[in-house]
């Protein structure tokens, strides 16, 4: 799941629209990372100016854009409608084509990796990192990644957890405190990658 609905105040610009200096859309980086990384499916939230950013998502069967029209509200309303979207038909159709490609029934989704637009250098080997290993796709999962101590992105959010967590969002507040009070498995990633976020982009 890739978290890209914010207005972007201090970038200027909602960060969907946000290209790197060769041109390349963060919202194809980010697209590729997570599907590079080993997700099978990738829902993509937009919000601010959804209409231009749904553009610059690449035409992949694998992508699936949903628009949380209360984006305004913040991180909590993107979350909230990423993973509505995670538990609905479409991904489930999605999960299957990309299983057997012949679109043979739905597949449920069992954990939902979330990510986020300004994190361009994501690389594919932290996604793969916090999936795989014992219990790391399940419907029980609940990971974070973690770069020298400190707690960052993605996170790991088994179904188990979708409705519950989706129930106590608002505001500007994601799933942080959720994970901490649920004791989420850190996995350190400091070896691949600084974990940080661009505010300003170049």
């Amino acid at each position: 799941m890739l978290l890209a609905a914010g207005a972007g105040a201090r970038a200027g610009r909602p960060k969907a629209l946000v290209r790197d200096p060769d041109g390349t859309p963060w919202l194809e980086r980010g697209c590729a990372a997570l599907l590079d990384g080993g997700c099978d499916v990738v829902v993509v939230v937009l919000g601010a100016r959804a209409g231009e950013a749904r553009g610059l998502v690449p035409a992949d069967p694998r992508l699936l854009v949903v628009v949380a029209g209360d984006w305004a509200e913040g991180l909590a309303a993107s979350l909230r409608a990423g993973l509505a979207a995670a538990a609905g038909p479409e991904v489930a159709r999605a999960l299957a084509d990309a299983a057997d490609g012949a679109g043979g029934g739905a597949e449920e989704a069992r954990c939902a990796l979330v990510s986020l637009v300004d994190l361009p250098g994501l690389p594919p080997a932290a996604v793969a990192r916090l999936l795989d290993g014992e219990g790391g796709r399940s419907a029980s999962a609940l990971r974070q990644a973690e770069f020298g101590g400190r707690p960052g992105h993605p996170v790991v959010i088994g179904r188990d957890h979708w409705a519950p967590l989706a129930a106590t969002l608002h505001g500007d507040s994601g799933a942080r405190s959720w994970l901490h009070a649920h004791g989420a498995e850190r996995v350190d990633a400091s070896d691949l990658w600084d974990g940080a976020d661009v505010d300003r982009p170049a």
